[in-house]
């Protein structure tokens, strides 16, 4: 359930596979020569409708002349619709585009005549008149970025089009190629040795592209979940690309692909260079660095030197993709390869290539996304490398526990409302449950790493406690307790769900997973944004850092 932004309801957007169709376009002006060529070019067939006396536009004029379209030399006539078409669709035309204009008398004819009989129906400078509007799109092999300002932006779209475009790396198109070709191999190598089956669907449902992540991605893998590990090679494709930076995914080849994957399986790391390949240059030096929350702009200057100086970077997978885009392009960069159910053997690993690099003499960066030593392991990496003689330095991050609810737009304490905070982890060693912190009134809890197992944190918060041997006393929490999660805090996609105990499951389930996230829960969230009928809010974006740069 989201706030409505506008009277107006959203279209449906869609990718309608035209190969084959027929496409009726009633005039002979320019945008008739685009309309024509843009069916060309989806595979459709043009049928174009006009007197023989008016004047042809060079470009329609070389596509008749051609054969690619046809040009029936008449005036337009109510049983072109439906004598026109394809034979195995009873002859009726699939979409039809009046280029007329709205204050022509055929327009609003032709669009009712469509919409009785369903036909999609685009008439021009008339939104009133149309069921279906071309977007503004950029193409790039497989991928296609569509723009439409619902008939109100004049050319904005295509401006915004451009501007979305500019910032996309080059190759993109070819990496979804190779990601796409590996995803079915790994889908046919796993139901060809009985790992996997059509009736389960050992993709998830990752094949429809209008569905972000289930709230389900980051589950924890447990070494006895025996349907999880048969898909464990599926699952770290996915994670691979949810987590990497479209940069480095741009840049991905079939070797790259292959070594990740046989890496996966061996344990070794894809990129990392044999042993002894490179001489001994000094000592080397480790930094401890965290990245903040997402932004930018919110890393401390002493991370940013540390992250422009470094030989070689060890970012988790949650280090987001515009700090990383910060690295120079000559820098060693490894993404760690955790999903969850993996973290102990990938934290192992890079402890082990961060040694390697260091008895190398090579700087290395151990990038960690908030702060280290919030639920970081940063004093667990502090012991490991100092123990074998690299004492590191270690450099605070933001951290989301306090900052994602300032992005969100709800104070940690508030005079009257709150005056205590506490931040919890949602996750123990080996996946363990924590305890439930007790219900206090007037503290706000925040909960880190919790999201993928909400429902039985939830539970556990509301339930009355058992009275067994060694069971603490805990007052449970009431449903009807505010509380807000939020997830890629002070990214410009940046979501906020706002609801309560009782409905927050629900709404998670319903909305899908936005990693990384957490949970706030406390009478502070509902300070600034007092409770609704609805059961949950969405509220998606985030601009607060932006706004502040000096614009030229």
């Amino acid at each position: 359930m989201r706030d409505a932004s506008s009277r107006h309801p959203a279209p449906l957007l869609a990718a309608v596979n035209a190969e084959s169709q027929v496409h009726l376009i009633i005039g002979t002006n320019p945008l008739a020569a685009a309309r024509c060529t843009k069916s060309l070019e989806v595979g459709a067939k043009p049928i174009v409708i006009a007197p023989e006396s008016v004047d042809l536009p060079y470009a329609l004029a070389e596509r008749i002349e051609d054969g690619s379209a046809q040009w029936l030399r008449r005036d337009f006539r109510d049983e072109d619709l439906t004598t026109l078409g394809r034979e195995d669709v009873d002859h009726v035309v699939d979409m039809v585009f009046v280029t007329l204009g709205g204050t022509h008398p055929l327009s609003p004819h032709i669009s009712k005549l469509c919409r009785r009989l369903r036909i999609p129906v685009n008439v021009s400078d008339a939104p009133e008149l149309c069921t279906l509007s071309l977007l503004s799109t950029y193409s790039d092999g497989p991928l296609h970025i569509g723009i439409t300002t619902s008939g109100r932006g004049c050319k904005l779209a295509s401006r915004l089009r451009r501007e979305i475009a500019s910032t996309l790396p080059p190759n993109l198109g070819n990496a979804i190629d190779r990601l796409g070709a590996v995803r079915r191999r790994l889908w046919a190598e796993d139901h060809a040795a009985g790992l996997c089956d059509l009736a389960n669907g050992a993709f998830d449902g990752d094949e429809d592209d209008s569905i972000g992540q289930k709230h389900t991605f980051n589950t924890l893998v447990t070494e006895d979940d025996v349907s999880a590990a048969k898909t464990r090679r599926m699952r770290w494709l996915s994670q691979i690309c949810e987590y990497w930076p479209l940069r480095k995914l741009a840049s991905i080849s079939d070797t790259d692909i292959e070594n990740i994957l046989a890496a996966y399986t061996s344990g070794r790391d894809a990129d990392a260079p044999p042993n002894g390949s490179a001489a001994d240059h000094g000592r080397g030096r480790i930094v401890l660095a965290g990245s903040g929350p997402g932004h930018p702009d919110l890393l401390t200057r002493a991370t940013y030197n540390a992250i422009q100086s470094a030989d070689i970077i060890l970012a988790d997978k949650l280090v987001p993709a515009p700090v990383l885009d910060l690295i120079p392009r000559r820098t060693e960069v490894h993404i760690a390869r955790k999903f969850p159910g993996n973290a102990d053997q990938a934290q192992e690993e890079f402890l082990q290539m961060g040694i390697a690099a260091l008895r190398r003499g090579r700087h290395v960066l151990r990038l960690k996304q908030g702060d280290p030593y919030l639920y970081g392991r940063g004093g667990e990496e502090f012991e490991f490398f100092r123990g074998e003689g690299y004492t590191p330095v270690v450099l605070p991050g933001i951290t989301s526990a306090l900052s994602a609810p300032l992005f969100a737009e709800i104070p940690a304490t508030h005079r009257g409302v709150s005056d205590q905070v506490l931040v919890c982890t949602g996750t123990g060693r080996k996946g363990a449950a924590p305890e439930p912190p007790t219900y206090v009134a007037t503290q706000t809890v925040v909960f880190l790493m919790a999201l993928h197992r909400l429902a039985a944190l939830v539970e556990s918060l509301v339930s009355v406690p058992g009275s067994g041997e060694g069971a603490r006393p805990r007052t449970p929490w009431p449903k009807e307790t505010p509380c807000a999660i939020v997830e890629r805090a002070s990214c410009t996609d940046q979501r906020v769900i706002r609801s309560t105990l009782e409905h927050v499951c629900q709404a998670f389930e319903a909305e899908g997973s936005r990693p990384p996230g957490l949970l706030v829960v406390g009478a502070s969230c509902h300070v600034l944004h007092p409770a609704k009928e609805e059961k949950w809010v969405v509220e998606e974006g985030f601009r607060g850092v932006d706004e502040l740069r000096v614009i030229d």
